[in-house]
C-alpha cells in the first residue's frame, strides 16, 4: 500500500507580537499516511495539529523539513487539486446560499454546467444541506454551516480528505451522519485525515492515529495494535459491605454512590480475588465485576496530558508499525 502523505522532519516557527518572540509550533515531527486509510490526527489544544495541516495543504511554509502529498511537495498546485478541505471554522460568505457557495466552490476546482449542478445537490443532500440549499447562509446554524463547508470540500471528488474538527458543532445525529460520510468514503477508495477531539469517533473509525504534544508526536501506529486490548482494570460494585471490607475499599478510592453501594476500579487480579473473597465472608452482595480494557482515552491521557504535569523531559514516542 502506497503512502499519500509523508511527512519528514517537518518543524514550523512562529514570530509573535512586537518583540517578535519566537513560538516552536511544530517541532521536528515525521509521520506517513497510507492510500484509503481513515487517518486521526490528535493532540491538546496548542499541540500543533492546525499548523501541520494548515502546511499540508499549502496555507503556510514550513521552517524546516518536508512534506508531500501524492509524491509532490505540500502546496503544489497538482496535489492540492486533489485534495477536499474542511478548516476548523469554515467561512461561508454569509450573502449566499449553500448551494450558491458550493456551486462557486466547485467552479473553483474546474466543474462546469449540468455536471457541476448535478454534484452540488448530491453533496448537499449527503450533508443533510439540501432542504435549506436556497436559504442566505447568514441564517443557517453553526452545525448546519458547518455541513455547507464539508459539502464544499466533497464537491470536486477528491482523492484525500482534509477535515479539522469536522463535528464542531453538530448534535449528536449529525455526528453520526458525518462519521457514516466519512467511513463511506473509505470504502469508495477515498484516504480521510482528520482531527477532532471526540475521542471515542476516532476509536470507532481510524485505522491509525498520531498523538501530538507540545508540537512533538508522542504517539503513532496501528490503533488497534497501540491500544492494550488485555484487561487493564476491573470495576467492581459492593452492596452492604461491613466494615473491614468497606475500610479496604475505601483504602482503594471507593466511592459510595448513594444507595449504599461502593464503586471501585482495581487494577491487578490478585487484588480483585482478595475482596470477592472478604465480601463473600462478610455476607456482602457483589452487583457487579466488569472488565474494563484501554480505550483511546486512556492512551491520550497517558501519552498527551499527564507527562505535561511537572515533566519536561523529552521522551522516545509510542510508535507502532503495521
Amino acid at each position: 500500500m502506497s503512502e499519500l502523505i509523508q511527512v519528514q522532519d517537518l518543524e514550523k516557527e512562529f514570530r509573535l507580537g512586537l518583540t517578535r518572540k519566537r513560538v516552536q509550533a511544530v517541532r521536528g515531527i515525521s509521520f506517513a499516511v497510507p492510500e484509503r486509510e481513515i487517518f486521526g490526527f490528535l493532540g491538546p489544544n496548542g499541540a500543533g495539529k492546525t499548523t501541520t495541516i494548515k502546511i499540508l495543504t499549502g496555507l503556510i511554509r514550513p521552517t524546516r523539513g518536508q512534506a508531500s502529498l501524492f509524491g509532490k511537495p505540500a502546496g503544489d498546485p497538482q496535489a492540492r487539486s486533489r485534495i477536499g478541505f474542511l478548516p476548523e471554522n469554515p467561512y461561508v460568505y454569509p450573502y449566499l446560499t449553500p448551494f450558491e457557495f458550493v456551486t462557486l466552490c466547485g467552479r473553483l476546482s474546474g466543474l462546469r454546467g449540468h455536471s457541476l449542478r448535478d454534484r452540488a445537490r448530491q453533496v448537499l443532500e449527503r450533508t443533510g444541506v439540501w432542504y435549506a440549499a436556497d436559504r442566505p447562509v447568514r441564517r443557517l446554524s453553526k452545525g448546519m454551516l458547518q455541513r455547507t463547508g464539508l459539502a464544499a470540500a466533497l464537491v470536486a471528488d477528491p482523492e484525500l480528505l482534509v477535515l479539522d474538527e469536522p463535528m464542531s458543532g453538530l448534535d449528536p445525529v449529525g455526528r453520526k451522519e458525518v462519521k457514516d460520510l466519512i467511513v463511506d468514503e473509505r470504502a469508495q477508495g477515498r484516504t480521510v485525515f482528520f482531527s477532532t477531539h471526540i475521542l471515542g469517533d476516532v476509536e470507532s473509525m481510524c485505522d491509525r492515529v498520531t498523538i501530538l504534544r507540545q508540537g512533538r508526536i508522542v504517539v503513532f501506529g496501528q490503533l488497534d495494535a497501540l491500544l492494550r486490548r488485555e484487561v487493564q482494570r476491573t470495576s467492581l460494585v459492593v452492596r452492604g459491605a461491613n466494615s473491614e471490607l468497606a475500610q479496604r475499599l475505601r483504602s482503594l478510592g471507593a466511592a459510595e454512590d448513594g444507595s449504599g453501594r461502593l464503586r471501585v476500579e482495581i487494577e491487578g487480579r490478585e487484588t480483585l480475588n482478595e475482596l470477592i473473597r472478604l465480601a463473600a465472608s462478610g455476607g456482602a452482595e457483589i452487583e457487579e465485576v466488569t472488565p474494563r480494557h484501554e480505550t483511546l482515552e486512556d492512551l491520550f491521557v497517558r501519552e498527551a496530558i499527564a507527562p505535561r504535569e511537572g515533566a519536561t523531559a523529552e521522551r522516545e514516542p509510542t510508535v507502532v508499525s503495521s
